[in-house]
């Protein structure tokens, strides 16, 4: 052998080696990329027919056959559609406007996390607030502090950024509660609608909530990148739409809760009830621990697949098809007799087989990003299935008078969990990290589903007479 052997074979070894990798991160892109667009299609097509399947069902045909109902849906869709409309255009492009402006991971991260801590600080205080001031209100006061959310995007500095974040905590917190708060209220109280349309209705908010979050995402790419107006257009479009969601709000009645309370009292009461009945215990660590693993995949989806380089914008309206596909199986299983609640521990079995197959499929020596797409596209069909069946089960559990209150405490530990697995997310681990992440999240939700057992055998003893389902709660 030459002297000069030694060296050179080594270095052509290693040639041949990066370009045998080189290859194969080529394939798995294009594979990638192809289940993205061929899944998109094939997604559509099984959600158009589980659409027609679940027209079909009882309740949606009763209910769709009352032209009051229908026009009371359509009162409270027309404001709450805005909403969640001006929500989804800030979502595709909040990291990367961050980005944009030259923060780093960790500080992003730190934006993050004052969001969600604003949510545990403040947003508790929005349900005695609705309760007191009026439910009307505090949506138009949503529509204000998500606006001042918004202009804060056009600033690059931080402390600014950062206040941005804390209105927006405040805002998301109303959004996911006081709206709900005052349509259970006027369906109940005020219409004397059958307690199973509620179901109907939360179905079908979840089902055009994904056509708007396609939309949404769709117009967010086309200000930003097509028409190149950059990263904060987005913000700036959702501005409009809560300005007409507040003046639609301002035509609704105004409903309350408790006012003969003071805030400090509500604000224990509510806590109290939650401590006494075991009940509205169970659902609200059940809600807490599913919906701190669903914003913790909102955080590990990109990372993981973006190194295969598949559409993104495309991975997105995936995910937003298996989330209108779940809501119509929930609408499909009902029409069959089964139970919100087994419903509920559906959605929670497929999220946890889904969280495992991840744990496996992001192995930092051979990672398998297919799987990882399949096993995301079965998380989000499990969230599809949930808030239908979350949606009702809270309003046949928690006091109407103290409904708004009640909600915003099951937010503080989501948001506490969500915010610990922000911060473990940015502490520069290394890649095999994202496996102990899927497994703690396995690890949640399996503790959910064990608190559903007790739930459900609590839920059945409480649960109200047949004929008297129409008015929650069961306590």
């Amino acid at each position: 052998m030459l002297p000069g052997d030694s060296v050179t074979r080594p270095l052509a070894d290693e040639a041949v080696s990066e370009s045998l990798l080189h290859y194969y991160v080529a394939q798995i892109k294009m594979d990638v990329t192809t289940m993205t667009w061929a899944s998109f299609v094939l997604l559509s097509v099984f959600c158009v027919v589980l659409l027609k399947l679940a027209e079909s069902t009882k309740a949606q045909h009763n209910s769709g056959n009352n032209p009051h109902f229908v026009s009371f849906q359509n009162q409270f869709f027309s404001v709450y559609f805005l909403a969640l409309l001006s929500d989804w255009l800030q979502g595709p492009y909040v990291y990367k406007l961050y980005s944009h402006y030259g923060f780093q991971g960790d500080q992003i991260a730190v934006i993050y996390v004052v969001g969600f801590a604003a949510s545990v600080v403040f947003g508790t205080a929005t349900g005695p607030l609705a309760d007191r001031f009026g439910r009307k209100r505090i949506c138009i006061a949503f529509t204000v502090a998500y606006s001042l959310c918004c202009l804060t995007k056009l600033s690059r500095t931080y402390a600014v950024l950062l206040m941005g974040r804390v209105f927006g905590g405040i805002a998301t917190s109303m959004l996911f509660s006081t709206f709900e708060s005052w349509y259970v209220y006027e369906h109940v109280e005020s219409h004397d609608f059958p307690a199973e349309w509620i179901a109907v209705t939360f179905t079908r908010s979840t089902f055009w909530n994904g056509i708007l979050a396609i939309a949404a995402g769709m117009a967010s790419n086309f200000v930003a990148e097509f028409l190149e107006f950059g990263p904060v257009a987005p913000f700036m479009m959702a501005i409009p739409c809560l300005i007409a969601c507040g003046s639609l709000v301002a035509q609704w009645p105004e409903n309350y809760g408790n006012q003969q309370v003071n805030f400090r009292r509500t604000y224990i009461n509510g806590l109290r009830t939650i401590l006494q009945h075991e009940v509205v215990a169970l659902l609200g660590l059940i809600q807490s621990l599913f919906e701190s693993v669903m914003y913790m995949f909102v955080f590990l989806w990109t990372p993981i697949l973006d190194p295969s380089n598949p559409p993104l914008g495309m991975v997105f309206s995936c995910f937003m098809v298996c989330i209108m596909m779940g809501a119509q199986l929930n609408t499909l299983l009902l029409g069959r007799g089964v139970r919100q609640e087994r419903v509920l521990a559906l959605a929670i079995a497929v999220n946890i087989c889904c969280m495992l197959v991840c744990a496996f499929s992001t192995s930092a020596e051979a990672p398998l990003p297919g799987l990882s797409f399949a096993a995301f596209l079965g998380v989000e069909l499990a969230v599809g299935m949930y808030f239908p069946s979350m949606g009702y089960l809270r309003s046949q559990v928690i006091p109407e008078e103290q409904r708004a209150s009640i909600m915003n405490w099951f937010r503080v530990p989501m948001n506490l969990i969500t915010c610990g697995g922000l911060l473990w997310l940015h502490q520069g681990e290394a890649a095999g990290g994202n496996q102990v992440i899927f497994m703690s999240c396995s690890g949640l939700l399996t503790i959910a589903l064990l608190a559903y057992v007790r739930f459900a055998k609590r839920y059945q003893e409480t649960k109200l007479p047949e004929h008297n389902e129409s008015k929650p709660s069961v306590m």
